[in-house]
């Protein structure tokens, strides 16, 4: 070691730490709180901070002396108790009752305009229904089921789609840069449309069902795993591909035995969170006719049936944690 080497490792500055916040840190801090500042009023902060603090402050005066206190109260009125059973009217006379099912009757009063005396009367009336004991939770359950299976199909597509298009967009393994500008270009067009906006133009194209749904949810999928398929391509260890380049290896062969073995637990976790996604959002995208349980939820709410809305919600929340439950168990295993 040179004299100067070794008084430049003893000197004071050499052992000096770096300030952790720099002056360029601090504004980039000051630039953000002067924007929370400004977007405050324009989102509508006060109305959230007014309405919880005349919630707070109406907790010992009942439900009804706020406007988040009153909406808790109409969600529990109309959303409770759940519907499980499926009811179906049935005619004079009735039909032959099958097992498990049972019939029903309901009375009610009805007020009408008696022709013969002309006058208002109040007579009952009487309502028979089959019901089904846990029908409408079936029928829920199947809508799920679908829901599901459109969010696999979604992440199978996407997954192939990604993987073509993966050394493509690296930077490292692409043939040319206009190239890779071109794949990143279109898994950013891809990634910036919502499923919902996709979803309403492909129903217009296929019709209301799930191919709609799945072709949406693939859209935006290939532009989430596209990128990070990328960019995890670019960023792994560069050791083994240098040692397989200077034996000849082709590009192709450096990617299948040094980069591909390298990436694919953080391919695994992405994939697993895709398909995590896909089947929430399959459930929303079936607002718009795009198939899966969204259109049930959608018709029942605009029906207010909250009873059937509240069922639809318990079983997406389900599957949702069964769901996370499956993926954390794969992850255990494959990572």
């Amino acid at each position: 070691m040179s004299e100067s080497t070794a008084e430049s490792v003893h000197s004071p500055e050499a052992w000096r730490l770096k300030p952790v916040y720099g002056s360029r840190t601090l504004l980039a801090v000051l630039a953000c709180f002067v924007f929370l500042i400004w977007s405050a009023p324009r989102v509508e902060l006060d109305v959230l901070v007014r309405n919880v603090q005349e919630y707070v402050g109406s907790l010992g005066a009942g439900p009804d002396s706020s406007q988040i206190g009153r909406g808790l109260a109409s969600i529990e009125d109309k959303m409770f108790p759940l519907v499980m059973d499926e009811r179906t009217p049935l005619e004079a006379g009735g039909e032959p009752r099958a097992w498990p099912s049972r019939i029903e009757e309901v009375t009610r009063q009805e007020t009408a305009l008696n022709p013969e005396t002309l006058q208002i009367e109040t007579r009952e009336i009487i309502e028979r229904y089959r019901v089904q004991p846990f029908g409408y939770l079936l029928y829920v359950c199947g809508k799920m089921l679908q829901s599901i299976e459109m969010a696999i199909w979604a992440s199978l597509f996407a997954m192939l789609a990604s993987l073509a298009l993966m050394p493509l967009a690296a930077r490292n393994f692409t043939p040319h840069p206009v190239v890779r500008t071109a794949a990143r270009s279109i898994v950013s067009l891809l990634r910036t449309i919502p499923e919902l906006v996709s979803a309403l133009f492909l129903v217009l194209l296929f019709g209301f069902g799930p191919v709609a749904g799945i072709l949406a949810l693939t859209l935006h999928s290939i532009g989430f795993l596209g990128k990070f398929y990328a960019d995890d391509v670019e960023t792994a260890d560069i050791r083994p591909q240098e040692a397989l380049t200077a034996l000849g290896a082709s590009r192709l062969t450096v990617l299948r035995l040094a980069v591909l073995p390298n990436v694919v637990p953080s391919f695994v976790a992405l994939t697993l969170y895709v398909v995590d996604r896909n089947i929430r959002m399959a459930t929303v995208i079936g607002i718009v006719g795009a198939g899966g349980i969204g259109q049930e939820l959608k018709g029942r709410f605009d029906m207010l049936q909250y009873g059937h809305v509240g069922t639809i919600l318990l079983v997406i929340f389900a599957t949702v944690l069964a769901l996370d439950a499956f993926a954390s168990q794969v992850r255990r295993h494959l990572i």
